[in-house]
Formats: C-alpha cells, sequence, structure tokens
C-alpha cells in the first residue's frame, strides 16, 4: 500500500504509538514527525489541525484526523485505497 501519510506525534504520547501500530499493522507507508525532535512540528501539526492535541494524521488527499480511533483510522486508510 502506498498511501502518502504524514503522523506528527510524541513517543511519550499513548494515542500517537495506538496509532503507528495500526499504520504498521496494515503496512502503510507513512512519515513521522517527532514533535520532540523536529522544533517547528507542533506548529506545522497545530496550522493543520488547530489543535494542540495529538497525533495529526494527514492524508495525500489534505484531510486530516486527530486523536482518531482505530476504526476511524482504519476506515480512513480504507476509503483512500480504493
Amino acid at each position: 500500500m502506498s498511501t502518502p501519510i504524514t503522523m506528527y506525534g510524541a513517543d511519550w504520547c499513548t494515542d500517537c504509538r495506538r496509532s503507528k501500530r495500526v499504520l504498521d499493522e496494515l503496512g502503510v507507508d507513512y512519515d513521522y514527525v517527532d514533535l520532540e525532535a523536529d522544533i517547528t512540528g507542533a506548529d506545522r501539526a497545530y496550522a493543520i489541525s488547530g489543535r494542540t492535541n495529538i497525533p495529526v494524521i494527514v492524508f495525500a488527499d489534505d484531510s486530516h484526523v486527530v486523536e482518531p480511533s482505530d476504526a476511524e483510522l482504519r476506515s480512513r486508510i480504507a476509503a483512500l485505497s480504493v
């Protein structure tokens, strides 16, 4: 599966680890922006979502989700893969 996705998150974030696990299980290629290592990452994530919550996951069609449930993330990936 080659759906270009960017995920903004942090290793200490439980929801981020959960979403990474879903993406990895689905074999999805994604770029991970570690908000602790990338000093502008949090500003970019906020500009996309208007929120400070993470993860922010941006899809190829420029849509995004913030703190998605596993089911929501799986559904979005499936819809983009059709």
